[in-house]
């Protein structure tokens, strides 16, 4: 039985990622995952990822035993090219490509053991709600009232006062002040301009 997983956009160029394949081709995936952690490359971490992955899919969806699998095929194909610019003398600018990889990975079992249908998970249904819900009931308040005593008792409805909008520019100490001498120029400086000649 073959289980596959892919990681792709891997920002690492592939000629760098390819170091790291060689080293767990071939291998049980434990003793792939023991050298990938002692391994001093950039690349050893998204491949250690990718092939735990893989035996977390093996082990959910196939109930394989993770020690009875072998990393069959790891390949590492070209992804995108990430074009920027760097500045060179004279007012040049020079490209440079930002490499990113695909990893591909295939776990072969080492014995058989005849698991070939993937394992359907139970799924909870999701709850039907027999009647819409229910509305809280709202308390409304009466308008507030106030008396007033001006030689009668009278009720009178009292408004709430609501502030003014204001701009918050303006506001703050000397917000509302008008700048002294703005706007009206002086017959100065039509007469006696800064570069005369």
């Amino acid at each position: 039985m073959k289980i596959t997983a892919n990681a792709n956009g891997i920002r690492i160029s592939p000629r760098k990622v390819r170091l790291v394949a060689d080293l767990v081709r071939g291998l049980k995936t434990d003793a792939a995952l023991n050298q990938l952690n002692y391994c001093g490359k950039k690349a050893g971490r998204p491949i250690f990822k990718l092939i735990s992955s893989a035996i977390a899919n093996a082990t959910h969806n196939y109930n394989l035993d993770e020690n009875n699998l072998i990393i069959n095929e790891i390949r590492v194909d070209k992804g995108n090219t990430i074009k920027r610019w760097m500045p060179r003398a004279h007012g040049r600018a020079t490209p440079i490509r930002k490499m990113m990889s695909n990893i591909s990975l295939v776990l072969q079992e080492i014995k058989d053991s005849g698991n070939v249908l993937s394992i359907k998970h139970k799924i909870d249904e999701p709850i039907r709600l027999g009647e819409a819900p229910k509305e809280d009931k709202v308390v409304k308040k009466d308008d507030k009232t106030k008396k007033i005593s001006k030689g009668t008792n009278k009720e009178a409805k009292v408004e709430p006062v609501v502030d003014k909008i204001v701009d918050t520019k303006s506001e703050g100490r000397g917000g509302h002040t008008k700048i002294e001498g703005g706007g009206v120029k002086g017959f100065t400086s039509k007469i006696f301009r800064r570069k005369s000649g």
